[in-house]
C-alpha cells in the first residue's frame, strides 16, 4: 500500500513549492494530493486517509486549526501525522496548533530540505 501526503494551502506558490520539494518521494511510491482551502482539504483527507498532511493555518472556509481538530477528534484519524504551516510563529499560535491535535508546527518561510527530511522520517522512507 502506498503512502499518501496531502498539502492544503490557499496560496498556489506554497502548494507548488511543497509539491516540488516532495517530488522525490513520488519515486518511492508516495502519492501527493493538494487542496486550496480547508473545506476541500478536509474532504480530501476523509476520502484519501493520508499518512501525512501539511496544512496552512490561515485559509478560507475552514482554517488549519479547524481542519486538524476535525481530523484528529471528530473523525478519529489520529494516525494521520498533521503538520500545521503558518507565518505566525508566536508561542501562543504554536500552543493553539498543538491543542488542535497537530503533531508538528512549522513556520513560514520553511526550508524545503527540512520538509523533505521530516516527511521522509514520518513516512519511514530513506531518500
Amino acid at each position: 500500500m502506498s503512502k499518501k501526503i496531502i498539502i492544503i494551502d490557499d496560496e498556489s506558490h506554497i502548494r507548488m513549492l511543497l509539491e516540488q520539494s516532495l517530488e522525490d518521494l513520488e519515486d518511492e511510491g508516495v502519492a501527493i494530493s493538494t487542496a486550496s482551502n480547508g473545506k476541500d482539504g478536509l474532504e480530501l483527507i476523509l476520502k484519501e486517509k493520508p499518512d501525512l498532511v501539511f496544512c496552512d493555518v490561515m485559509m478560507p472556509h475552514l482554517n488549519g486549526y479547524e481542519v486538524c481538530t476535525a481530523v484528529k477528534q471528530e473523525h478519529k484519524l489520529s494516525a494521520v501525522y498533521f503538520i500545521l504551516l503558518t507565518a505566525r510563529g508566536q508561542e501562543a499560535d504554536r500552543e493553539k496548533g498543538l491543542a488542535a491535535g497537530a503533531d508538528m508546527y512549522m513556520t513560514k518561510p520553511f526550508d524545503p530540505e527540512e520538509v523533505v527530511t521530516r516527511a521522509s522520517e514520518i513516512l519511514g522512507i530513506e531518500v
